[in-house]
C-alpha cells in the first residue's frame, strides 16, 4: 500500500514537471511572437526603459530592478530578468555600433 502511494505521488510529480516545462516553452514562444509584433508595428518601447538604462549605466542594477518592479508590477525574478535583458540589448547595440 505504501509503495503504491509513493509510486502514484512520484508519477504525479513527474507529470507536473513535464506540464510546467511545456508551459514555459509556450510562454517563450509567445514572448518571441510578441516581440516580433512590436518590432513590425513600430510601437515604441516602454518609456521607463530609458530611466532603467541610465541606472544600469551608473552600475545601479539593484535600483534598476527595484524601479522596474515598482513600475511594471514584476516579481523579483521577473524584474531581474527584465534588467538582464536590457543589459544584454545594450551590449548587443554597443557591439553592433563598434563594428
Amino acid at each position: 500500500m505504501e509503495y503504491t502511494l509513493i509510486s502514484i505521488s512520484f508519477l504525479i510529480v513527474i507529470y507536473l514537471l513535464v506540464k510546467v516545462d511545456s508551459l514555459e516553452g509556450r510562454i517563450k514562444g509567445m514572448q518571441y511572437t510578441l516581440a516580433q509584433l512590436v518590432k513590425q508595428s513600430g510601437m515604441s518601447e516602454n518609456p521607463i526603459n530609458d530611466d532603467l538604462r541610465m541606472l544600469i549605466r551608473d552600475d545601479k542594477d539593484v535600483k534598476a530592478v527595484k524601479k522596474a518592479r515598482e513600475t511594471l508590477g514584476l516579481s523579483l525574478i521577473e524584474g531581474k530578468q527584465y534588467i538582464d535583458k536590457l543589459k544584454l540589448d545594450n551590449a548587443n547595440l554597443t557591439h553592433k555600433n563598434i563594428k
